[in-house]
Protein backbone atom coordinates (compact mmCIF):
# COMPACT_ATOMS: atom_id res chain seq x y z
CA UNK A 1 0.00 0.00 0.00
CA UNK A 2 1.74 3.24 -0.84
CA UNK A 3 0.95 6.54 1.21
CA UNK A 4 -1.26 8.00 -1.27
CA UNK A 5 -3.87 5.36 -1.16
CA UNK A 6 -6.39 5.24 1.78
CA UNK A 7 -6.22 2.33 3.86
CA UNK A 8 -9.14 0.03 3.34
CA UNK A 9 -12.27 1.11 5.66
CA UNK A 10 -13.92 -2.02 7.75
CA UNK A 11 -17.70 -2.53 7.94
CA UNK A 12 -19.04 -2.41 11.26
CA UNK A 13 -21.85 -4.61 10.31
CA UNK A 14 -19.56 -7.16 8.69
CA UNK A 15 -17.24 -7.46 11.74
CA UNK A 16 -13.61 -7.84 11.28
CA UNK A 17 -12.00 -8.70 7.44
CA UNK A 18 -10.77 -12.33 7.63
CA UNK A 19 -7.11 -12.24 8.51
CA UNK A 20 -3.93 -14.65 6.97
CA UNK A 21 -4.99 -17.95 8.37
CA UNK A 22 -8.67 -17.66 7.48
CA UNK A 23 -7.66 -16.46 3.94
CA UNK A 24 -5.29 -19.66 3.58
CA UNK A 25 -8.13 -22.00 5.12
CA UNK A 26 -10.74 -20.25 2.72
CA UNK A 27 -8.36 -21.38 -0.79
CA UNK A 28 -7.50 -24.73 0.85
CA UNK A 29 -11.19 -25.31 0.94
CA UNK A 30 -12.01 -24.35 -2.75
CA UNK A 31 -8.64 -26.17 -3.74
CA UNK A 32 -9.74 -29.04 -2.59
CA UNK A 33 -13.38 -28.62 -4.20
CA UNK A 34 -11.96 -28.01 -7.60
CA UNK A 35 -9.43 -31.04 -7.14
CA UNK A 36 -12.39 -33.36 -6.41
CA UNK A 37 -14.65 -31.95 -9.18
CA UNK A 38 -12.15 -32.57 -11.72
CA UNK A 39 -11.26 -36.42 -10.07
CA UNK A 40 -14.75 -36.32 -10.77
CA UNK A 41 -14.92 -35.33 -14.18
CA UNK A 42 -11.90 -37.76 -15.06
CA UNK A 43 -13.19 -40.77 -13.53
CA UNK A 44 -17.76 -40.47 -15.35
CA UNK A 45 -14.37 -39.97 -18.71
CA UNK A 46 -12.50 -43.36 -18.25
CA UNK A 47 -15.88 -45.46 -17.22
CA UNK A 48 -17.65 -44.08 -20.37
CA UNK A 49 -14.40 -45.27 -22.39
CA UNK A 50 -14.74 -48.60 -20.83
CA UNK A 51 -17.74 -49.57 -22.17
CA UNK A 52 -20.11 -46.90 -21.23
CA UNK A 53 -22.26 -46.32 -18.09
CA UNK A 54 -21.44 -47.76 -14.36
CA UNK A 55 -20.67 -51.47 -13.49
CA UNK A 56 -20.80 -53.80 -10.69
CA UNK A 57 -17.56 -54.64 -9.17
CA UNK A 58 -16.65 -56.99 -6.32
CA UNK A 59 -16.84 -54.67 -4.20
CA UNK A 60 -20.71 -53.48 -2.10
CA UNK A 61 -22.20 -50.02 -3.21
CA UNK A 62 -25.37 -48.68 -3.35
CA UNK A 63 -26.49 -50.02 -6.32
CA UNK A 64 -26.19 -53.81 -4.70
CA UNK A 65 -29.51 -55.40 -3.73
CA UNK A 66 -30.84 -55.56 -0.01
CA UNK A 67 -32.52 -57.45 2.16
CA UNK A 68 -36.35 -57.34 2.36
CA UNK A 69 -36.08 -56.85 5.79
CA UNK A 70 -33.67 -54.07 5.58
CA UNK A 71 -35.32 -52.81 2.55
CA UNK A 72 -38.79 -52.66 4.78
CA UNK A 73 -37.02 -51.14 7.51
CA UNK A 74 -35.53 -48.20 5.68
CA UNK A 75 -38.52 -47.22 3.68
CA UNK A 76 -40.15 -46.99 7.29
CA UNK A 77 -37.73 -44.64 8.21
CA UNK A 78 -37.22 -42.56 5.37
CA UNK A 79 -41.50 -42.11 5.33
CA UNK A 80 -41.56 -41.95 9.08
CA UNK A 81 -43.95 -45.04 9.23
CA UNK A 82 -42.11 -46.40 12.70
CA UNK A 83 -44.58 -45.01 14.95
CA UNK A 84 -47.71 -46.61 12.68
CA UNK A 85 -45.84 -49.54 11.74
CA UNK A 86 -45.11 -50.30 15.75
CA UNK A 87 -48.95 -49.77 16.67
CA UNK A 88 -50.05 -51.94 14.20
CA UNK A 89 -47.68 -54.61 15.86
CA UNK A 90 -49.45 -53.80 18.75
CA UNK A 91 -52.45 -54.83 17.04
CA UNK A 92 -51.37 -58.09 16.28
CA UNK A 93 -50.19 -58.55 19.41
CA UNK A 94 -53.48 -57.37 21.28
CA UNK A 95 -54.17 -60.23 23.05
CA UNK A 96 -50.73 -60.43 24.71
CA UNK A 97 -50.63 -56.93 26.15
CA UNK A 98 -54.37 -56.88 27.57
CA UNK A 99 -54.76 -60.37 28.38
CA UNK A 100 -57.32 -63.05 26.90
CA UNK A 101 -60.48 -61.83 28.40
CA UNK A 102 -60.17 -58.34 27.12
CA UNK A 103 -59.06 -59.18 24.21
CA UNK A 104 -62.11 -60.97 23.33
CA UNK A 105 -64.28 -58.27 24.12
CA UNK A 106 -62.32 -55.53 23.00
CA UNK A 107 -60.36 -55.19 19.82
CA UNK A 108 -57.92 -51.92 18.44
CA UNK A 109 -60.14 -50.66 15.27
CA UNK A 110 -57.60 -47.48 14.27
CA UNK A 111 -54.78 -45.58 15.51
CA UNK A 112 -54.61 -41.68 14.76
CA UNK A 113 -51.22 -40.66 14.35
CA UNK A 114 -51.96 -36.88 14.57
CA UNK A 115 -53.94 -37.35 17.62
CA UNK A 116 -51.91 -39.99 19.07
CA UNK A 117 -54.75 -41.81 19.81
CA UNK A 118 -55.91 -45.57 20.11
CA UNK A 119 -59.17 -46.77 18.81
CA UNK A 120 -60.99 -49.84 20.32
CA UNK A 121 -64.42 -51.05 20.04
CA UNK A 122 -65.96 -53.15 22.58
CA UNK A 123 -68.84 -55.98 22.25
CA UNK A 124 -70.84 -54.91 25.29
CA UNK A 125 -71.18 -51.49 27.12
CA UNK A 126 -70.33 -53.46 30.39
CA UNK A 127 -66.26 -54.07 28.85
CA UNK A 128 -66.36 -51.08 27.50
CA UNK A 129 -66.86 -49.04 30.88
CA UNK A 130 -64.25 -51.77 32.22
CA UNK A 131 -61.93 -50.86 29.30
CA UNK A 132 -62.49 -46.91 29.75
CA UNK A 133 -61.02 -48.05 33.88
CA UNK A 134 -58.01 -49.73 32.51
CA UNK A 135 -57.37 -47.28 29.82
CA UNK A 136 -54.67 -45.33 31.94
CA UNK A 137 -52.64 -48.17 32.82
CA UNK A 138 -53.21 -49.52 29.65
CA UNK A 139 -51.65 -46.22 28.27
CA UNK A 140 -48.94 -46.29 30.50
CA UNK A 141 -48.19 -50.32 29.09
CA UNK A 142 -48.70 -49.30 25.11
CA UNK A 143 -45.98 -46.41 25.54
CA UNK A 144 -43.72 -49.15 27.63
CA UNK A 145 -43.34 -50.91 24.09
CA UNK A 146 -43.73 -48.24 21.63
CA UNK A 147 -42.17 -45.55 22.99
CA UNK A 148 -43.10 -42.39 25.21
CA UNK A 149 -46.03 -40.65 23.90
CA UNK A 150 -47.03 -42.82 21.06
CA UNK A 151 -49.84 -43.29 22.16
CA UNK A 152 -51.47 -40.20 24.68
CA UNK A 153 -55.36 -41.51 24.87
CA UNK A 154 -57.35 -44.62 24.27
CA UNK A 155 -61.08 -43.99 22.90
CA UNK A 156 -63.26 -46.44 23.54
CA UNK A 157 -66.20 -46.84 21.78
CA UNK A 158 -68.99 -49.25 22.71
CA UNK A 159 -70.99 -51.86 20.31
CA UNK A 160 -72.15 -50.49 17.33
CA UNK A 161 -76.03 -50.75 16.79
CA UNK A 162 -78.16 -52.23 14.42
CA UNK A 163 -77.98 -51.36 10.59
CA UNK A 164 -81.09 -48.67 10.59
CA UNK A 165 -83.33 -49.41 7.74
CA UNK A 166 -85.73 -46.80 6.53
CA UNK A 167 -88.86 -47.99 5.14
CA UNK A 168 -92.44 -47.26 5.27
CA UNK A 169 -93.98 -48.59 8.00
CA UNK A 170 -90.89 -46.31 10.26
CA UNK A 171 -92.33 -44.43 12.84
CA UNK A 172 -91.65 -40.12 12.71
CA UNK A 173 -89.35 -38.80 15.41
CA UNK A 174 -88.25 -42.59 16.69
CA UNK A 175 -85.04 -43.65 17.35
CA UNK A 176 -85.34 -46.74 16.88
CA UNK A 177 -83.51 -49.58 18.61
CA UNK A 178 -80.68 -47.29 18.37
CA UNK A 179 -81.53 -46.36 21.75
CA UNK A 180 -80.51 -49.22 23.71
CA UNK A 181 -76.98 -49.35 22.33
CA UNK A 182 -74.06 -47.43 23.49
Amino acid sequence: MSADEPAPERNPERGPEPSGVDLARVALRAAREQARARGDAVQQKKQARRGGGLRSGARADGRDPMALGAAINRLLTERGWEAPAAVGGVMGRWPQIVGEDLAKHCLPEKYDEDERTLIVRCDSTAWATNLRLLAPALVARLNEDLGHGTVRLIKVLGPGGPVRRYGPLRAPGSTGPGDTYG
